[in-house]
């Protein structure tokens, strides 16, 4: 009956040894899909999720203090007209 049971502790054995090795052979093709594609991303020159937020805090800044000196403009020009009104009546007078 001893006889019987080694063949299988060897099979289970080997099934072991080789589950292991898939294991350690599908870890090192994940480490080296991984390392390509972060090589292959550098060579895009794509921007960092941080340097995107960065870019897009300094764009809604820059679109705001547009926004602010449009509003400004809009003043000084109906300031401007405001002023400009009763000189041309004058000089139409004159």
């Amino acid at each position: 009956m001893q006889s019987d049971s080694k063949p299988i502790d060897d099979f289970a054995r080997v099934t072991t040894g080789l589950l292991g090795v898939a294991a350690g052979v599908r870890a090192e093709a994940e480490a080296m899909v991984k390392a390509r594609l972060q090589a292959l991303l550098a060579d895009m020159d794509l921007v960092t999720r941080e340097e995107f937020d960065v870019a897009r805090d300094m764009a809604a800044k820059a679109r705001d203090e547009q926004e602010a000196l449009e509003a400004r403009l809009a003043e000084l020009q109906q300031r401007l007209e405001k002023l400009e009104k009763p000189a041309r009546g004058r000089r139409k007078g004159t």
